[in-house]
C-alpha cells in the first residue's frame, strides 16, 4: 500500500477536465436514479408507518430502538467500513491486480461476520443499559422503556446484515457498478413494508400495542434483502467466496487503520442525532417522532444526491491517488462539490417553504395530525439551512480516505460532536426551542464539519478551485432565492382558493409549487450560466447503468 503523505503527490498528464467532471456525473446520475426510486419507497414505508402507528409512545419506542443499530450500521458498515474498504480495494486492483482484491473482499466479509456476530450479541445481552442511556427520559412513561429494549434486542442483528451488503456495494461500486447496489435499498423498503405490515398484523390483527414489534421484525427482512440483491452481481464481476480470516494481512490492517478514526469521522452528524434523541426524549411525547419524519424528508436529497455523488467520487479519487495524479484528484473532487451544490442548495429551499405542504400529503392521515404536520414542517425548516454542509461532507470526507488520512476528519468530528452537545443545551435547555433547536443544532454542526474539511484539504493539497467553486455557489444561491420566493407566492395563491383541506387541494399546494420552483431554479441557472448545468445535462444524455 502506498502510504505517501499526500503532498508527495507526482501529477501526471491529465485527462480533459470536462471528461473527469462527465465521468462522475454519468456514475453519480445512475446512482441518483436508484436511489431516487429507494427513497420514494422509503416514503410510501413512512407513509404506512405514520397512518398505523401515528405519533406517540410506540413510535416513539420504535425509531429510538431502531436507531441504536441504525447508528451502528453508520459508524461501522455504510459509514467507516465503505469508506475505508472502497479507496483500499481500488487501490489495490492499481496497484497488485484483482486477485489480490478479490482476497482481500473475502478476508472482509468473513472477518466482519465473526466480528459483528460477537457485537450483535453483547449489544443484545445489554439493551437495558443502552436504551437507558440514550433515552432516560422514556422511563417517565410506563411501558415505554421496556417496550424499547424489546425491540433494540430484535433488531440489532440488523448490523450484521447491513455491513455485509456494504461491502458488496463497496466491491461493486470499486468495478464501476453503481446501479444494483444503489437499488439495495429499494429492497429493504419493500421487505419492511410486506414483512412488517404482515407480521404487525400476525401479532396483533387490530394493530395495537404490539403490531409495532411486527414492523421491527420487518425491518430484519429488510436487511436481508438488501445483501441478497446484490449477490448476483458479485458472481458477474468475479468474486467467488472464500472461507478465509486473517487479521494480520496488508489489506486488512490498512482498512483497519482507517477504520479506527473513520468510525467517528464518516459518522458525526449521525453520532449527534443520536445524541439529540437523548435530549427529544425529555420532550415528552411526539418530538422523537416529529424530528424523525423531518429528518427522513430531509435524507430525500442527500442520498439522491449527496450520497450518489460521495458513491461515484470515492473510486475515482482513490484511483487518482493511487497513480499519484494530483491534478486529476482535485478536478474530480471539486467537480463533485459543485454538484453538490447545484442540486442540494435549491432541494434545502424548497424543504424549507414548502415543508409543510409536502408532509401534509405525504403523512396526514390516520393517526399523524395536522398538529404533528405543523411541528415535523418546523423542524423540517431548521434541518433545511444544513442539507448541502451535510451532502457536501459525503464527498469530503471519503476524499481524506483516499488520501489514507483519516484523522483529519476524526479530529473535525470529535470537535464537532462537542459543539453539537454544547448547541442543544443552549438552545433546548436555556432558550427552550424544544425540537426545533435540536434541528437547528444539527444543521449548523454539519456546516462547521463541511467548512472545515474544505480548509483543511486545500491545505492538503492545494488549490481547490475555490474561486470558481465561490463563484458557482453564489450563482446557485441565487438561483435557489429566486425559487423560495416563486414557490411561496404559488403556494399562498393556491392555499387562497383551495385551502388546506381535501384531497385535490393537498395535492396541488404541494406539487404546484415544487414545479414552477424547478423550473424557475433551471431557467434562472440557465440565464446566470451556471457550469453544472451544463455538466448535468451532458451526464443525462450519456447515462450507463
Amino acid at each position: 500500500m502506498n502510504a505517501e503523505a499526500p503532498h508527495s503527490l507526482t501529477p501526471v498528464a491529465p485527462p480533459v477536465a470536462e471528461e473527469t467532471a462527465g465521468r462522475v456525473t454519468r456514475s453519480a446520475g445512475v446512482v441518483s436514479l436508484a436511489v431516487m426510486g429507494s427513497r420514494l419507497l422509503g416514503l410510501v414505508r413512512e407513509q404506512v408507518f405514520a397512518a398505523l402507528f401515528g405519533v406517540g409512545m410506540h413510535s416513539d419506542a420504535f425509531i429510538a430502538a431502531f436507531r441504536i443499530p441504525n447508528l451502528l450500521r453508520d459508524l461501522f458498515a455504510e459509514g467507516a467500513l465503505s469508506a475505508a474498504f472502497v479507496s483500499t480495494f481500488s487501490q489495490l486492483i492499481v496497484t497488485r491486480g484483482e486477485r489480490a482484491a478479490w482476497r482481500l473482499a473475502n478476508l472482509v466479509l468473513n472477518g466482519l461476520l465473526l466480528l459483528l456476530t460477537g457485537v450483535t450479541l453483547l449489544g443484545i445481552l445489554l439493551a437495558p443499559q443502552i436504551v437507558r442511556l440514550i433515552a432516560r427520559g422514556f422511563e417517565a412513561i410506563p411501558g415505554k422503556m421496556a417496550l424499547t429494549t424489546e425491540m433494540t434486542r430484535l433488531m440489532f442483528p440488523f448490523i450484521i446484515l447491513v455491513a455485509m451488503a456494504a461491502v458488496a456495494m463497496g466491491i461493486l461500486n470499486s468495478k464501476d457498478r453503481f446501479g444494483i447496489p444503489a437499488s439495495a435499498s429499494t429492497l429493504f423498503n419493500i421487505g419492511s413494508i410486506l414483512g412488517g405490515v404482515s407480521f404487525a398484523y400476525l401479532l396483533d390483527p387490530d394493530f395495537g400495542p404490539r403490531a409495532i414489534v411486527g414492523w421491527a421484525i420487518g425491518t430484519l427482512i429488510g436487511g436481508a434483502l438488501q445483501f441478497l440483491i446484490q449477490v448476483p452481481s458479485l458472481y458477474r464481476v468475479g468474486f467467488r467466496y472464500e472461507p478465509i480470516v486473517s487479521f494480520r494481512d496488508e489489506g486488512v490492517r490498512q482498512i483497519l487503520r482507517l477504520m479506527g478514526p473513520a468510525v467517528i469521522g464518516a459518522a458525526a452528524v449521525q453520532v449527534n442525532v443520536f445524541v439529540n434523541t437523548n435530549f427529544a426524549s425529555y420532550l415528552g411525547d411526539g418530538p422523537v417522532s416529529w424530528l424523525n419524519y423531518a429528518f427522513r424528508l430531509m435524507q430525500f436529497p442527500i442520498g439522491v444526491f449527496g450520497v450518489a455523488i460521495g458513491m461515484a467520487t470515492l473510486p475515482a479519487v482513490s484511483r487518482a491517488a493511487a497513480c499519484g495524479d494530483l491534478a486529476e484528484f482535485r478536478r474530480t473532487l471539486a467537480a463533485s462539490l459543485g454538484l453538490v451544490f447545484f442540486l442540494c442548495l435549491p432541494s434545502a429551499c424548497g424543504l424549507a417553504v414548502l415543508g409543510e405542504p409536502i408532509i401534509r400529503v405525504i403523512y396526514e392521515r390516520g393517526r399523524f395530525t395536522a398538529f404533528d404536520t405543523e411541528q415535523t414542517a418546523a423542524a423540517l425548516a431548521f434541518y433545511a439551512i444544513g442539507l448541502a454542509g451535510y451532502a457536501a461532507i459525503k464527498v469530503l470526507a471519503p476524499a481524506f480516505y483516499a488520501l489514507n488520512d483519516a484523522r483529519t476528519p476524526m479530529r473535525i468530528s470529535l470537535i464537532s460532536i462537542a459543539t453539537n452537545y454544547t448547541f442543544n443545551a443552549l438552545l433546548v435547555r436555556q432558550l427552550g426551542f424544544g425540537h426545533r433547536g435540536l434541528a437547528l443544532s444539527t444543521s449548523l454542526v454539519a456546516l462547521f464539519n463541511f467548512l472545515a474539511l474544505f480548509a483543511l484539504m486545500r491545505r492538503k493539497i492545494g488549490s481547490l478551485e475555490g474561486r470558481r467553486l465561490l463563484e458557482s455557489f453564489g450563482k446557485i444561491a441565487l438561483a435557489s432565492g429566486v425559487m423560495a420566493l416563486v414557490c411561496v407566492a404559488s403556494l399562498h395563491t393556491l392555499e387562497g382558493h383551495f385551502g388546506r383541506s381535501g384531497l385535490v387541494g393537498h395535492l396541488l399546494t404541494a406539487f404546484v409549487p415544487i414545479g414552477l420552483g424547478m423550473l424557475t431554479f433551471f431557467l434562472a441557472c440557465w440565464g446566470l450560466r451556471v457550469r453544472e448545468l451544463d455538466m448535468a445535462r451532458m451526464a443525462l444524455r450519456r447515462l450507463r447503468w
